[in-house]
């Protein structure tokens, strides 16, 4: 896929790779419906812990950073281009956050619930708990390429 999507010059001979990839969620079935919402379109935002990325050595995501989104199995999907990122408390995602994710039915009640208890699940054996100031990662995107 990177090298498809290399072809078509858009961006500088000297970008030769993907800065990663990987999947979103801890799970198939998350996995590849939030792969399939980016490439449709309705998902153009995820909001990881800052907490989990320290933990795992990552660095915070940078605008223009690309990424190439696989499923739970690791086949590429497309490609996203990150256009903003926000450090804010979980209590400052809003309700135009949790549409931005595309995820559930959009509600911030439904993002809550469904990113609360992720954050559990991320944080086991960081050292960390889950709670209402803990910062998140909000990154906005852009799909620039898809296999569909």
């Amino acid at each position: 896929m990177w090298r498809e999507f290399m072809a078509l010059g858009v961006l500088p001979a000297d970008r030769e790779r993907a800065i990663s990839h990987w999947h979103f969620c801890d799970n198939r079935q998350d996995a590849d419906a939030c792969a399939r919402l980016v490439v449709s379109g309705r998902k153009r935002a995820t909001a990881p812990s800052l907490w989990s990325l320290q933990s795992r050595g990552e660095a915070l995501p940078r605008i223009g950073d690309l990424h190439v989104v696989t499923d739970w199995a690791g086949k590429a999907q497309c490609i996203i281009r990150i256009t903003d990122v926000e450090v804010l408390p979980l209590h400052g995602i809003s309700e135009e956050h949790a549409r931005a994710e595309g995820e559930g039915d959009g509600s911030l009640a439904w993002w809550y619930d469904a990113h609360w208890a992720y954050y559990h699940r991320e944080l086991e054996g960081s050292g960390y708990q889950p709670r209402p100031d803990m910062p998140i990662v909000f990154e906005r995107f852009e799909c620039v390429y898809s296999v569909a």
